[in-house]
């Protein structure tokens, strides 16, 4: 498996940016499809974006699509997720989590992630 280390979230306006990262250590990295994931108070943890293990696929909710960025640094073991024009409704602890390579599986599997960081808080005040 893969140790994950969530940083970078906070307190910020609507309308603001924030960019979180995640350290990754153990089980290859480089070949590891990431995932960004969410959970807000009452709700069910939800898909945010995901990246293939190259960096050269990438898969967005609806909900972040042209505001959200996902990215990866293999050299350096870490997966990026750049928020930008954050809304209230992006209040939420945001999680990064790590699988295995498929051809059968989307990004958005939540099942199918093995590994999750502690997660990040992020609010957004309006």
């Amino acid at each position: 498996q893969v140790q994950l280390v969530e940083s970078g979230g906070g307190l910020v306006q609507a309308g603001g940016s924030l960019r979180l990262s995640c350290a990754a250590s153990g089980r290859t990295f480089s070949s590891s499809v990431m995932g960004w994931f969410r959970q807000a108070p009452g709700k069910e943890r939800e898909f945010v974006a995901g990246i293939n293990w190259s960096g050269t696929r990438t898969d967005y909710a609806d909900s972040v699509k042209g505001r959200f960025t996902i990215s990866r640094d293999n050299a350096k073991k870490t997966v990026y997720l750049q928020m930008n024009s954050l809304k209230p409704e992006d209040t939420a602890v945001y999680y990064c989590a790590s699988r295995a390579t498929s051809p059968f599986l989307t990004f958005g599997h939540r099942d199918a992630y093995d590994s999750w960081g502690q997660g990040t808080q992020v609010t957004v005040s309006s």
